[in-house]
């Protein structure tokens, strides 16, 4: 019996009933000869942290615009505060933590650079239309490793497209990860509001805090907590009525007061011409996309979807000088 056959008959075992077993997974767009070491959901997880649109992530805006400071949130350390939440909670209802942590590694791959903004350019750019939850799934279908993908698990992919709010994943591993994410976004992004003088910890309504907590660490635990009460032993992923309700509403007060206030989001206005002007260029230019983005130009795949494929993984920095090499006039050099 080789070790991925031990960890396999180990989750049949130990497993909640509700949990995806890694034997009983739906397999891979292409079949693949079984690892003996690990289950599927592991080289899943393996493949996603290894490629390159999970290392870019380190230099994609999670709220604040390059954010001058070291301990603002990137969509990196968001996506790894999203996968340490999940964890817990799927070790905790003894789900599947491996295909917990796949889903929570690959949810975001597909954002763009400056953040929500960017995907907004983008949808209104590109005829298709552009989500970054759908892109997450091209990037690991389609884009990833010269245009072969990564040939994920059928389970993984459904997890990463449906971790939006109007998602609705087909296994618990999946559903744990969508709240897992709007339980990270919102505390951290309150913690980085609070760091960069947009609020203050006494601005959240008092209804909130009392039912959620009164620090970031407090609210964590409450939710957390919550979740798994109210999840285990039940072939669902739940929060109790009250606490959702007061996630729900704290979310909200979070648009209003960070994600649409004009001092966080003052140098988005600058994001869209940068990032208009480059989808432009490159329209009028698909010469300068590269090799691997130039092969995918056909009937089915228009020059806006490529050149949109392109931007989207770009990083805020990378974006940034490549519109200052087509726009800004470099000095004179005399060689």
């Amino acid at each position: 019996m080789t070790i991925r056959e031990k960890m396999e008959q180990w989750e049949t075992e130990f497993l909640s009933p509700y949990a995806s077993l890694s034997k009983n997974s739906k397999g891979r767009d292409r079949e693949e000869p079984p690892c003996d070491i690990r289950p599927v959901y592991q080289r899943d997880r393996d493949r996603i942290l290894h490629c390159k649109s999970f290392r870019r992530l380190k230099h994609k805006t999670q709220v604040f615009l390059t954010p001058q400071g070291d301990h603002y949130r990137t969509r990196l350390t968001h996506t790894l505060e999203v996968a340490q939440i999940a964890r817990t909670i799927a070790k905790a209802l003894r789900l599947n933590e491996d295909l917990t942590e796949a889903v929570a590694l690959g949810h975001d791959l597909g954002h763009t650079p400056f953040g929500h903004v960017g995907e907004s350019v983008l949808d209104r750019l590109c005829s298709s239309g552009f989500t970054h939850f759908e892109q997450s799934v091209r990037i690991v279908e389609v884009l990833e490793k010269q245009g072969m993908g990564l040939n994920l698990t059928v389970e993984v992919r459904d997890g990463i497209l449906n971790h939006r709010t109007a998602g609705s994943p087909h296994t618990l591993e999946g559903k744990v990860v969508r709240l897992s994410d709007k339980i990270a976004y919102i505390n951290h992004d309150i913690d980085d509001a609070i760091r960069g003088g947009i609020l203050t910890e006494e601005d959240i309504p008092p209804d909130y805090r009392r039912i959620l907590g009164f620090t970031t660490r407090e609210r964590l635990n409450t939710l957390i907590h919550d979740m798994i009460r109210n999840s285990e032993g039940v072939p669902d992923i739940r929060m109790s009525a009250e606490v959702e309700e007061a996630m729900k509403e704290l979310r909200q007060f979070m648009f209003t007061h960070v994600y649409t206030n004009p001092r966080a989001k003052g140098e988005e206005k600058k994001a869209i011409n940068m990032l208009e002007g480059l989808f432009m260029y490159y329209m009028e230019h698909p010469d300068l996309l590269p090799e691997q983005f130039k092969k995918m130009l056909s009937a089915q795949c228009g020059l806006d979807r490529v050149v949109c494929d392109y931007i989207a993984g770009m990083t805020d920095q990378f974006a940034i000088a490549k519109f200052t090499e087509f726009y800004i006039p470099s000095s004179w050099q005399v060689y």
